[in-house]
């Protein structure tokens, strides 16, 4: 089984308050971006591999940094598990500590799974706020899902996929939801007029394109973008921004990390500032950064 694990943008980014966990509670909408993808098998037992041949060919030796591989594989203590990953960039990472590996030991271990390869090429970005991990570890868990025919809910996946992350659970719908909590309480969100590269809801020709633009070199973690974050509640909600016209959301939707971020990376604030100059009605850092986007008349 392959798949193709699409990534994310946020619309408005507002964090509210600390919580007594020790986590913030947000409100966003979170919203699938299709054009970057990774490329995700998981294949049962022995059963044959579509792409691991592809990956041993193109993904053959070091990364940049000649100690980082650029294909690393690891099997799990039980033999259960085979977690293969390649990526240019070179992986520095235990593959069975990636989210894939974690999705599965958290249904074996619940429900029992058989012994599975998964194969991940990750071509999305590290640490660019587009939720690329958290994209793969969801659909590894849809797919084990259907691989170990447990027959669980989109509902139920969504409940073991924010374990694993804040904005996991939102790829389990990989549809336009406000998220809410620590970005796992979802409520489904029609966004009309936006080529994102699904179909249109209404069926209308689409007013306005995303573009993503993700910047060489620069990765922040989020961490560093908590790191001086105030927390406020806005005058105007989330919902009463997203009614109005887009043409007006450069002065309303905020993504509260970008103060933070921007001041940690000026040249991220003037890549902002060039997207407005090409044309974009709205632009805005993704999540915790680095990657940005504009949105664009049709």
């Amino acid at each position: 089984m392959v798949t193709h694990p699409n990534v994310k943008i946020n619309l408005g980014l507002n964090v509210l308050r600390k919580r007594e966990d020790g986590f913030h509670e947000l409100e966003t909408l979170f919203v699938p971006y299709f054009g970057i993808t990774d490329t995700l098998e998981i294949v049962s037992g022995e059963d044959f591999s579509r792409t691991f041949a592809s990956l041993s060919a193109k993904y053959s030796g070091a990364g940049p940094d000649a100690d980082v591989q650029t294909l690393v594989q690891a099997i799990s203590d039980d033999g259960k598990l085979m977690m293969t990953i390649a990526r240019s960039e070179g992986v520095d990472w235990n593959p069975l500590e990636d989210l894939c590996a974690k999705a599965y030991f958290i249904l074996d271990k619940e429900y029992g799974l058989p012994p599975v390869k998964i194969f991940l090429e990750k071509t999305s970005p590290v640490g660019a706020g587009l939720g690329g991990g958290s994209a793969d570890a969801a659909f590894a868990l849809r797919m084990l899902n259907e691989i170990g025919c447990l027959g669980l809910s989109e509902e139920e996946l969504a409940g073991h996929a924010a374990k694993l992350g804040s904005d996991c659970a939102f790829f389990i719908f990989n549809k336009p939801m406000i998220g809410k909590g620590r970005g796992e309480i979802l409520v489904s969100y029609r966004l009309d007029g936006i080529d994102y590269g699904a179909e249109s809801p209404s069926g209308e020709p689409f007013g306005y394109e995303v573009k993503v633009l993700v910047p060489e070199g620069v990765a922040v973690s989020t961490a560093q973008a908590y790191r001086g974050i105030c927390p406020a509640v806005p005058e105007i909600s989330l919902r009463d921004v997203l009614s109005k016209p887009v043409g007006q959301w450069k002065d309303f939707l905020v993504n509260d990390f970008e103060k933070t971020v921007f001041a940690a990376h000026p040249e991220l604030e003037a890549i902002k500032k060039s997207l407005y100059e090409s044309g974009a009605v709205y632009a805005s850092m993704s999540g915790s950064g680095s990657a940005l986007f504009g949105i664009y008349p049709v």
